[in-house]
């Protein structure tokens, strides 16, 4: 490969940039990075410049684009095999597979009441806590259920998921930093501690550390 471009939107709130530009870190990738403003008049064309889809992220691999995090991240598995992005075992990597996809393409009231825009941003201190509606409880409580099955069967290795970090740690780092913004309550939801230390761990990562120094700094 000739040089790798991620395209993403502002480190403070561009929760679907995080994803693969994690997934890139834990590859050890070496690669060029591109931010683009998100709500800015000239934000649309400036992605169009890159992404076929005329969103973020996008990885530009040798002139060629490849868009959308979960595509981004199954082509850094691919080429990065013995990053580890998921679990080697089958039963637990077949999981990994699920609750990854069903984070990509669910939780529709968690998105929608708790959305990371210029007024609430991923990182740095919670914002105000907010009295879940119906739809947003039940999002909580699968995420609860989730998180205390995988780390109840897979999670004595390590402090992630499935022990080690994952594809699936990344997909949740932007939930969790939802969590903590809007300081849901895991517990009046199911959990006994374990999602919350789930939560923590993925906030204290060192690849995730980094991105919200740059996110305040682009804020600050």
């Amino acid at each position: 490969m000739q040089g790798l471009k991620l395209v993403i939107g502002d480190k403070a709130f561009s929760t679907w940039s995080l994803r693969p530009w994690l997934v890139l870190k834990h590859c050890d990738a070496a690669f060029e990075e591109k931010v683009i403003f998100l709500d800015q008049p000239t934000t649309a064309a400036e992605i169009a410049e890159h992404s076929p889809a005329g969103k973020v992220p996008v990885l530009i691999v040798d002139g060629v684009a490849i868009w959308d995090s979960l595509a981004i991240s199954l082509w850094c598995a691919e080429h990065w095999p013995r990053a580890g992005l998921w679990p080697e075992d089958a039963e637990a990597r077949a999981r990994a597979y699920s609750v990854t996809c069903e984070m990509h393409s669910a939780f529709m009231a968690l998105r929608s009441e708790c959305g990371m825009g210029p007024d609430h941003l991923m990182v740095g201190a919670p914002g105000p806590a907010m009295a879940p509606s119906a739809a947003l409880s039940k999002d909580i409580r699968r995420l609860v259920e989730m998180w205390r099955d995988c780390r109840d069967r897979w999670g004595g290795e390590g402090p992630y998921l499935f022990g080690r970090w994952s594809i699936a740690d990344a997909f949740f780092t932007p939930v969790a930093a939802r969590v903590r913004h809007y300081q849901l309550d895991l517990a009046a939801h199911g959990d006994n501690g374990t999602a919350a230390a789930y939560c923590a761990a993925l906030l204290t990562q060192e690849d995730f550390l980094e991105w919200e120094a740059a996110g305040l700094a682009e804020v600050g």
